[in-house]
């Protein structure tokens, strides 16, 4: 066991581990599994994969004076609202996810470039509170990128029951269909008898 630690390498590590789960949630689904809205507030898988594309590009691109070279049109001063959080049906799930691609090796190559006390200055935000260190951003894109990929794991369970963070390792506990039912039900019951209790004591 070794305690030796490279704090570029474990931060690149996880947020590595965070992109690939998120592009996973997109395979074998269809053009309208990938882009239709599951919650009141639209989120959807394709949605989500173009806004951490902007993330990246944003905080470990333009804030350490690396902008992308064709910056995409949805991050402008000119957008519309919420214009990041969902792929027009002109914009091709190949399009999407080639974007973040080279969006995640254009942060890749400033994280190798910049040691991590470097400072950089968010465009967007407000003179005199828009600094960061190249540490802070890349730990702000990783929790973002983590939180995002949960909203994924959600939304792909929404469409067709696939959970785990990767084909190869699901993280779930054992059990076929009926085990799950079961369980889902015993929360189901839980919570009402919860409930129930609250509104006795009321």
């Amino acid at each position: 066991m070794t305690t030796s630690s490279d704090a570029k390498a474990d931060l690149h590590r996880y947020l590595q581990t965070a992109r690939e789960a998120l592009l996973w949630k997109l395979e074998g689904l269809s053009e309208y599994d990938i882009r239709r809205p599951l919650t009141p507030t639209g989120t959807n898988l394709l949605g989500l994969v173009k806004h951490v594309a902007g993330v990246e590009l944003g905080y470990l691109g333009a804030t350490f004076g690396r902008p992308a070279e064709e910056p995409p049109p949805w991050l402008g001063d000119d957008a519309e609202t919420n214009a990041d959080m969902w792929a027009t049906a002109d914009e091709s799930r190949e399009s999407m996810v080639g974007l973040y691609r080279r969006a995640w090796s254009h942060a890749d190559a400033t994280l190798e470039a910049l040691p991590l006390d470097t400072i950089g200055k968010v465009p967007w935000w407000p003179a005199g509170r828009d600094e960061m260190t190249l540490h802070h951003a890349v730990v702000r894109v990783l929790t973002e990128t983590h939180r995002h990929a949960g909203h994924a794991d959600i939304v792909r369970e929404l469409i067709d029951g696939d959970v785990g963070e990767r084909k190869d390792r699901d993280s779930m506990a054992p059990g076929d269909s009926a085990w799950w039912e079961s369980y889902r039900n015993r929360l189901e019951r839980a919570a009402r008898q919860a409930d129930d209790r609250s509104a006795a004591q009321g």
